[in-house]
C-alpha cells in the first residue's frame, strides 16, 4: 500500500497498521455492539489497530474484545454534553486514529464536533437500524442530512436500510452497504439427540415446540406482543414453549412482570443475558423476530446458521435474507393477533421447519459469513483512509 497522509499529517505506510477509533454509546449487549466486537477481533492486528470510545458506559460486550483493543469510557450524562466532546477530543489526541468509525446518530454528533467536521480525522459512519418514529421527523432528518456532509462514507448493515437512506436522499454518492455476517464455524446445527439434551439442561421438554426471541428489551422489539400472542395459542398447541433470551432495554422489567404473571408462565422461559447464546438457538424450532427497526438482525443470521428457520417481519431487511417458505417465513408481525396467526401456521408442521432450517444454514454459509463481512470492512477502511 502506498503512503497515505490524512489531514492530521499522520502517514499510513505499508508496514504501519491503520488506527481505527470506534465511537459508540456503550458496548452493552446488542446487535450493533456485537458487530463492532466481531469485526475488531477478526481484523488482522498487523494491519489494523482498533480502539473503542464508549461515550456513556463500558458494557458487557467489552469483555469479549481481544486484549489489544483499547476501550475508553467518557461517562456521558443525559443530554448534550460539552464535556463529552472534550473527552472524545482527548481520546483522539491520545490514540491518533487514521479514521473515526461512528455508529448511529448520537456518536456521529460528537465525532463531527471533536474532529472539526471531519477535518482533523476522517469519519466513516455506520447506520445499524432502519429509521423509525421520531427519527423520521423533519428536525432529525435535517440533522442527519447536515452531519452526513462531514462523513467520507456512510455505510449501512443491510440492503433494506440502504434503500431507506437512499430514498430519503441521504449522503448521495457516499452510501455503501456491508451486510452483517456471522461466524459459521461457531454457529452450527446439532442433531436431534444433542438438541434434546440441551432442552433438558434448560428445563424445556424434549418434545416441545420451541419458539425463541432474542435481543434486548427495546421499545420496538415486540416482546410484549409476542408473549400475548403465545398466550393466545398456548391452549391450542400444548407442546408450544417460548424461550426469551436477552437483557437490558427500557421494557425489560415490564416484560418480565408480564411473563411471570402469565397463566402459562411455566412454558415461558426467561433466560436473561447470555454471553454465549449458542445452545439457546440450538434449543429452538423457530426464531421469531417481530422487531420493527433493525438494520439486519444478528439474531436472524445466528439462528439460521444454527439451522433454525426465522419468522420475521417483512421490514428490517428480513426479506433480503429470508426466502419466504424456502428457508424461513415472513409476515405482518405488528400485533399480537398477527403474530399468533403466523406462529400457529409455522408450528403446525415441524417437518417443514426442519427442512427450512437446512436451507437456512446453506444460505448463511454461502452469503453471510463473518469472513466475508470482515474483508469488506477491511477494504472500506483502506478506501476511507486513502480518499481525499
Amino acid at each position: 500500500m502506498p503512503p497515505v497522509e490524512n489531514q492530521t499529517g499522520d502517514c499510513v505506510v505499508k508496514d504501519s497498521p491503520i488506527r481505527i477509533l470506534h465511537t459508540v454509546f456503550s458496548l452493552e449487549p446488542g446487535g450493533l455492539e456485537n458487530g463492532i466486537v466481531n469485526v475488531a477481533n477478526a481484523l488482522d492486528p498487523d494491519r489494523f489497530e482498533v480502539s473503542v470510545c464508549c461515550l456513556e458506559r463500558r458494557g458487557l460486550f467489552a469483555d469479549r474484545l481481544r486484549a489489544s483493543v483499547g476501550v475508553a469510557v467518557l461517562e456521558k450524562r443525559p443530554g448534550l454534553s460539552l464535556a463529552t466532546c472534550t473527552g472524545l477530543l482527548r481520546e483522539i489526541r491520545r490514540r491518533r486514529p487514521h479514521l473515526i468509525h461512528s455508529h448511529n446518530l448520537g456518536p456521529l454528533i460528537y465525532s463531527v464536533v471533536a474532529t472539526l467536521g471531519g477535518m482533523a480525522v476522517p469519519i466513516l459512519h455506520g447506520e445499524h437500524a432502519e429509521l423509525h418514529g421520531h427519527e423520521l421527523r423533519p428536525f432529525y432528518l435535517r440533522l442527519r442530512h447536515g452531519l452526513y456532509r462531514f462523513c467520507r462514507t456512510v455505510h449501512s448493515v443491510g440492503k433494506g436500510l440502504d434503500r431507506q437512506l437512499a430514498g430519503l436522499n441521504f449522503a448521495q454518492g457516499k452510501l455503501r452497504v456491508i451486510v452483517n455476517g456471522v461466524d459459521t464455524a461457531r454457529f452450527v446445527p446439532v442433531d436431534a439427540i444433542e438438541r434434546a439434551a440441551i432442552r433438558v439442561h434448560l428445563g424445556i421438554p424434549e418434545d416441545a415446540l420451541v419458539t425463541g426471541i432474542v435481543g434486548r428489551f427495546g421499545p420496538f422489539k415486540g416482546h410484549a406482543a409476542s408473549i400475548e400472542a403465545f398466550e393466545r395459542l398456548a391452549d391450542r398447541i400444548p407442546k408450544a414453549h417460548l424461550l426469551v433470551v436477552g437483557a437490558g432495554g427500557a421494557r425489560e422489567e415490564a416484560v418480565r412482570v408480564q411473563a411471570q404473571a402469565s397463566r402459562y408462565s411455566q412454558r415461558i422461559h426467561l433466560a436473561g443475558y447470555q454471553r454465549d447464546p449458542l445452545c439457546y438457538y440450538r434449543a429452538m424450532d423457530l426464531l421469531a423476530v417481530p422487531s420493527v427497526n433493525e438494520g439486519l438482525s444478528n439474531a436472524v443470521l445466528e439462528a439460521m446458521a444454527c439451522g433454525v428457520p426465522v419468522l420475521g417481519n417483512r421490514t428490517c431487511g428480513n426479506g433480503d435474507v429470508i426466502d419466504a417458505g424456502g428457508d424461513g417465513l415472513l409476515g405482518d408481525l405488528s400485533t399480537p393477533g398477527t403474530i399468533e396467526s403466523a406462529l400457529s401456521d409455522a408450528l403446525a408442521d415441524a417437518g417443514r421447519l426442519r427442512d427450512m432450517g437446512v436451507a437456512a444454514r446453506r444460505k448463511i454459509v454461502a452469503d453471510y459469513s463473518l469472513e466475508r463481512m470482515v474483508r469488506q470492512y477491511e477494504n472500506l477502511y483502506l478506501e476511507t483512509v486513502r480518499a481525499r
